[in-house]
């Protein structure tokens, strides 16, 4: 799988700011009740991997279709990541418990942060 060095660079951030998250909740709790939060941080940053992968994956055959199917392409690709947000959220409500969600959203806004910061730099 060959990947653009923008999508490596946001994956490299994500696992960054992921590693981040996690410390900063294992120094907040300071037991073994942060793991449902760790594991929601670690589902929301694989999540955000694999939807810079697709994401990448898009662009690269978008460019080579026609318009109209590209569009419809990118639209279901889009619509794909969208719904695979939702389920991980509500893995995360049902198999986790309070903290656990909360860990899956701030590891979902680690694919924010590296936009942020491949932006910049």
């Amino acid at each position: 799988m060959k990947l653009s060095d923008i999508a490596k660079k946001m994956i490299l951030i994500v696992c960054i700011s992921v590693s981040v998250i996690i410390v900063i909740g294992v120094v907040c709790f300071r037991s073994l009740s942060c793991l449902p939060f760790v594991l929601g941080v670690l589902l929301g940053g694989l999540l955000n991997a694999l939807k810079i992968i697709m994401l990448d994956r898009v662009v690269d055959k978008s460019v080579k279709m026609e318009e109209k199917k590209a569009s419809n392409y990118a639209w279901f690709q889009s619509l794909l990541r969208f719904v695979l947000t939702g389920a991980v959220l509500a893995i995360a409500a049902i198999f986790l418990d309070y903290w656990g969600i909360w860990g899956a959203v701030a590891g979902i806004l680690t694919m924010t942060v590296a936009t942020f910061f491949v932006r910049k730099g």
